[in-house]
């Protein structure tokens, strides 16, 4: 089986049956309309991309001025981020846990960034490994690119690596990760065992332009009082896992801005959230959460004062700083 499999492959009932009915119905009318050109998923300064093709223009711009090299080189800068985070609640047997979190990987843009990230976490040493969403770059084009780099890059992700679905991701690119050994959670929930306890990482689908998350669904099979973490594409559902009792979130979609002044203050924003919410760690009430900068780079291949990222988050039993 290769990617150009993996649309003949799915079954949209079983797929039904784990994401929620609902949520696949509004997310296949919405991959409809981008296969037809009838959608589009800019908002904000991004509607103009419905009308013009901003990307091209920056890459051109990047170009004339002599800055896309240099960019490009930035965007293969990967920083690893090595973060202790503390929870009065986190059971003594799950002290020390190493959470390795990719985000944004967009594989299309560019086939360089596969083998520096295998470089990168070949004998990295995390108990767990997690994806945030958008595998792919180009949407509403075939993601055979995409998912025959995810191919080469599942193996250095260690023993069942989750993930969630972005919105740059369609619903057939399941079959395809799943088959070669990255669970997609799609609504759901799985347990992690050490001994007799437990550790929960839930996964939401794309709320951010395809609204197929479900949080209530996604810890049904939750039992009260059990520490769990939320994988979700975008932050902007961070008062939804307050109230429903995560304890952390792992986030990405902002790119951190990609394209940023110096001090990484980004020009633009994807998303309508507090600045706290664009990148790094925050804390929303009892919820502790991060959002990544991205692992690769979307639209553009470079990167300006915003370096994308590798993190490892190293779970703490203790107090967390105010």
């Amino acid at each position: 089986m290769d990617s150009r499999d993996a649309a003949g492959q799915t079954n949209y009932r079983e797929l039904g049956l784990r994401l929620g009915t609902e949520p696949l119905r509004r997310r296949i009318e919405k991959q409809a309309g981008i296969w037809a050109k009838e959608t589009h998923q800019g908002k904000g300064i991004f509607f103009l991309e419905r009308f013009i093709p901003l990307d091209a223009i920056i890459t051109q711009c990047l170009k004339w001025s002599g800055l896309a090299e240099r960019g490009r080189r930035n965007m293969l800068d990967l920083e690893w981020v090595e973060r202790e985070v503390y929870f009065p609640n986190l059971p003594p047997e799950w002290d020390g846990f190493r959470l390795l979190q990719l985000a944004d990987l967009h594989l299309d843009l560019t086939r360089e960034l596969t083998p520096v990230l295998i470089e990168r976490l070949t004998g990295a040493r995390f108990d767990q490994a997690v994806i945030v969403g958008d595998y792919h770059n180009r949407i509403g084009t075939e993601a055979n690119v995409s998912l025959d780099e995810m191919r080469k890059l599942i193996p250095v992700l260690g023993e069942r690596p989750l993930g969630v679905l972005g919105n740059h991701d369609f619903i057939e690119m399941v079959t395809f990760l799943e088959h070669h050994g990255l669970t997609i959670l799609l609504n759901e929930a799985v347990a992690l065992q050490r001994g007799d306890s437990r550790l929960w990482i839930a996964g939401v689908d794309d709320p951010h332009f395809f609204a197929s998350d479900d949080l209530s669904a996604a810890q049904r099979k939750i039992p009260a009082g059990e520490f769990k973490i939320l994988l979700c594409h975008s932050p902007e559902r961070y008062r939804e896992a307050e109230a429903a009792g995560y304890d952390l979130m792992l986030s990405g979609h902002t790119h951190g801005g990609q394209i940023c002044l110096p001090g990484g203050i980004a020009l633009v924003r994807n998303v309508d959230v507090p600045t706290k919410f664009i990148a790094g760690g925050w804390r929303q009430g009892h919820l502790q959460g991060y959002t990544s900068r991205g692992t690769g780079a979307c639209g553009v291949a470079a990167r300006f004062f915003c370096r994308p990222e590798i993190t490892l988050h190293v779970l703490r039993r203790g107090t967390p700083s105010p």
